[in-house]
């Protein structure tokens, strides 16, 4: 293995410096199976590991990236096979072991996927940790006893990676969708998605949100917190249920027992970072197959390597829609 590519993440005087340097396989982290990565995607938690404004960084150095997709090639674990390709996201990818914004990366079998039949190394992280985390809210939802015949839902961040993806799900599986967003030019890309109906945050006010207002939703896939979810969670029909998967807002929640003992609501926390087997290749396997997005390719932008740095600033900004994906392997 050749010195290769990574862009590090590092600390200096208490601040977080990133940058593209040359590595070698010694300078990988352990791991039973090191991967040939073909393509890594940005997160929102990335553009915070990057710029350090989130303090998501637990150990530095680190390589960032808590996505990628490539081909195995060494493996002491005998599910994984070299020539195999994969998936691994999340866990500590990325914040705390070295991540996918290298040419190689080595990491713990038991953070690896196989690549599911029908899914290509690109389409995987076009989906990434996004796409798990909104697939894994919907199914945790529907087991839950959603269904759309229960009544409308709402995506709030719904531009955003998760929220645009679950926007796509969620319509494509019948559900009237409500998409929340707080820019109003997106509303031709909401309703391109499938969204039902494009609701702007403007309209809120945080301040008349009572203990049980008017119930609308039979269910929600919340990116924000804070207020918007305190209102999402005031105004849930009877039985309704909240897939909280996002703080992009506020980690806060101010709310009452109200809507849980009056109306039966349900609040599910979904934790995409951890979930371990055989959830997660099991949700890999529906994001390949019946919830596999409609339109995944017209909300996704590929990047290459060198233009990585760039696209962070966008994301803290909130200036990105839909998903991106980085090329490592054209690098």
């Amino acid at each position: 293995m050749s010195p290769f590519k990574a862009y590090l993440i590092e600390e200096q005087q208490g601040l977080a410096r990133a940058g593209f340097v040359t590595m070698d396989e010694s300078q990988l982290d352990p791991g039973e199976v090191t991967i040939e990565v073909a393509y890594s995607s940005v997160n929102y938690k990335d553009a915070l590991a990057a710029t350090g404004i989130g303090r998501i960084i637990r150990r530095h150095p680190c390589i960032g990236g808590i996505d990628l997709s490539g081909t195995v090639v060494g493996s002491s674990d005998s599910r994984f096979q070299v020539g195999e390709e994969v998936i691994a996201t999340s866990f500590d990818i990325g914040v705390a072991h070295h991540g996918g914004y290298a040419k190689y990366a080595r990491v713990p079998a038991q953070w690896v996927v196989p690549l599911p039949e029908g899914l290509s190394l690109h389409a995987a992280m076009a989906l990434g940790t996004a796409g798990f985390t909104a697939a894994l809210g919907i199914v945790r939802m529907e087991e839950n006893g959603l269904n759309p015949s229960k009544g409308p839902l709402i995506v709030t961040g719904a531009t955003g990676g998760v929220g645009s993806l679950a926007v796509d799900m969620l319509a494509a599986r019948g559900y009237q969708v409500t998409a929340l967003t707080g820019k109003e030019t997106e509303v031709d890309y909401l309703k391109g998605l499938g969204a039902a109906e494009v609701m702007f945050r403007s309209a809120l006010d945080p301040a008349r949100v009572r203990p049980l207002d008017k119930a609308l939703w039979a269910g929600a896939v919340d990116n924000l917190g804070g207020d918007v979810l305190s209102w999402i969670v005031s105004t849930m029909k009877q039985g309704g249920t909240i897939a909280s998967i996002g703080l992009a807002a506020s980690p806060l929640l101010n709310t009452t027992v109200m809507p849980f003992i009056l109306r039966g609501a349900c609040l599910l926390g979904i934790d995409s970072g951890y979930i371990g087997e055989p959830y997660r290749s099991g949700i890999w396997q529906r994001l390949a197959s019946d919830l596999r997005p409609r339109h995944l390719s017209a909300l996704t932008r590929t990047i290459g390597f060198d233009a990585l740095p760039g696209v962070f600033d966008d994301f803290i900004k909130s200036r990105v829609r839909g998903r991106v994906v980085v090329d490592i392997a054209g690098a």
